[in-house]
């Protein structure tokens, strides 16, 4: 009959358990000096090797041969627990025996001398089934057991234990599988089963398998059945994923806005019987890449794939600010936990791409609030008196400052828009105004031949900034810097850039980051472009606002 791999490839002595270093030196150092505990407690994910140590724990405790901590695997007693001849290890599920009746039995079974071994063993799995009643009969004997007795509790959920259980055992925290260590396992294993695991899908079933060995182990015996040549694309259909192709498609389709091709990939991927609740989870995590992406400096890190898919990660990540990745993450977590709750899966999921492509169509609390901050910022910023490189950036149109309204409420208010206009669109590339004395900015027109150079210590200045302010640095990511004159100015297609200048600290975290790398006193500035114009256009909002902006009159008093 044959074998699962998962069974056939169980490691027999703690040297070949994966990832849990630090519990199997600890329990080898404790039966080699003989310092043996009445009851231990396993706990962690699952597939991560809890039942396996147990199990090797319980040979090892009994071997006649044991060598530095390590079950022989040769003697009588190791081979009769392997193939079940000696009943003196008690595997239990305690999902299927957790009544006041079990435990009772179990209780009493105990006062017998085990029949082969030096030690009975009780192996108690899913240990947090068990009801009130039996964790109440279990404790006096789990606190003063007999003295050829050894309790091993395994459990997934540890907080679902009684703190009376806890404070009686000695607990062992096991890790979840580290995505590298776990592809050198899944290598060897297909070595060992003339399989052609190849090195990318490796990486991917590490990736799904979220650190539990037996289900990397489990997908790779059911791709081998298919095909023993294992690819990613192979391993993306057996597991039911949508492939990162589709990802990146629909991740485009949301920084460019285009609803209807969303639409049209989730369709097909429905008709292809994919599970509409794993691809949310899936752009979670795909979304959560970008995160990192643009918010950690050493990103490759923390990021588990190829190195191609990185870059590919790494460049779609510039379409979007951490502000409308955060956004993403929300609108899938929320439909989500709708479609656990037992809504629709597919419309759930339509809506929240229809809602990252259109913006306006959320309700949310959350969205309304965005939006009505985008508003409030740009009505503050038509009416201030400062005619800043800021202000030119968040309002085409100038508005005539408020301190010449009052000055000069006679005719020529009139006449003044049409100077602003004029001085706007014979000099493009104006030379940022700080002050807000009249007589300046013209000044400055005449330096506006100048060339702007571009800012060679753009890398040394991010470190920098990284260190003072990790939010700024997520929204500089992807920008570039110039120099004019006695200026900074930063070309960036994220409109959000402007707000964060705007602001007091965020613009000191500049200016102190800029000083340590050149030793020089700089003003900021916003670099104008096209790509500035164009992604303001993205937001609906922000467009109306831009239309209307142009014919409402704005009267101070």
């Amino acid at each position: 009959m044959y074998q699962v791999l998962y069974r056939k490839y169980r490691p027999k002595v703690f040297s070949d358990v994966y990832g849990q270093d630090h519990i199997t030196s600890t329990l080898k150092n404790e039966i080699k000096n003989g310092r043996i505990s009445h009851a231990y407690l396993f706990t962690g994910s699952r597939g991560t090797g809890k039942t396996t140590c147990a199990k090797i724990l319980a040979k090892a405790v009994n071997c006649e041969h044991s060598i530095d901590g390590e079950p022989c695997n040769e003697c009588e007693v190791c081979k009769g627990l392997d193939n079940g001849s000696i009943l003196d290890v008690v595997e239990i599920d305690a999902a299927s025996n957790n009544g006041v009746d079990n435990i009772r039995e179990l209780r009493d079974d105990t006062n017998y001398a085990p029949g082969r071994c030096k030690y009975r063993v009780y192996i108690i799995d899913e240990v947090h089934m068990l009801s009130p009643g039996a964790f109440n009969a279990l404790l006096k004997t789990l606190e003063e057991p007999p003295a050829h007795v050894i309790f091993i509790l395994a459990t997934t959920e540890v907080h679902k234990l009684p703190a009376t259980i806890l404070s009686r055992c000695q607990r062992f925290d096991f890790k979840r599988i580290q995505s590298e260590t776990m592809a050198v396992r899944l290598n060897e294993v297909a070595k060992a089963e003339n399989i052609d695991l190849q090195s990318d899908a490796a990486t991917l079933i590490a990736r799904i398998s979220d650190g539990a060995l037996r289900d990397g182990l489990s997908i790779l015996d059911q791709c081998a059945g298919r095909n023993k040549t294992v690819t990613c694309e192979l391993v993306s259909d057996v597991a039911g994923l949508a492939g990162k192709e589709a990802l990146f498609k629909l991740s485009a389709c949301i920084s460019s806005k285009d609803s209807n091709t969303a639409m049209t990939v989730i369709s097909d991927l429905y008709q292809n019987s994919y599970d509409m609740q794993r691809l949310c989870i899936e752009m979670i995590n795909h979304f959560r890449q970008f995160l990192v992406a643009k918010t950690v400096r050493k990103s490759r890190e923390l990021i588990i794939c190829t190195d191609d898919e990185y870059n590919m990660i790494v460049e779609a990540s510039k379409s979007f600010s951490v502000e409308e990745i955060i956004y993403a993450l929300d609108m899938f977590q929320n439909a989500l936990v709708t479609i656990k709750g037992g809504a629709a899966a597919r419309i759930e999921t339509e809506m929240a791409f229809v809602k990252l492509c259109e913006p306006k169509l959320d309700d949310s609390t959350s969205a309304l609030l965005d939006r009505i901050s985008k508003l409030e910022m740009l009505v503050k910023n038509g009416v201030n008196a400062q005619p800043s490189p800021v202000d030119d950036v968040a309002k085409p149109n100038p508005i005539i400052p408020e301190n010449k309204i009052e000055e000069k409420p006679q005719p020529a208010v009139t006449e003044q828009p049409a100077v602003a206009k004029e001085n706007i669109s014979t000099a493009p590339k104006e030379e940022p105004v700080i002050n807000s004395t009249p007589a300046e900015p013209q000044a400055q027109n005449t330096q506006t031949a100048n060339e702007d150079i571009e800012f060679a210590q753009w890398d040394e200045f991010m470190d920098v900034l990284h260190t003072e302010n990790i939010p700024l640095f997520g929204v500089l990511s992807g920008s570039k810097g110039y120099i004019r004159n006695d200026f900074f100015l930063i070309d960036s297609s994220n409109p959000t850039v402007v707000d964060f200048i705007k602001n007091s600290s965020s613009a000191k975290s500049i200016k102190k980051a800029l000083y340590q790398v050149t030793g020089i006193k700089y003003k900021l500035g916003i670099y104008k472009r096209n790509t500035q114009s164009t992604a303001k256009k993205r937001d609906p909002l922000e467009d109306l606002i831009n239309q209307a902006s142009s014919s409402i009159k704005i009267e101070i008093k």
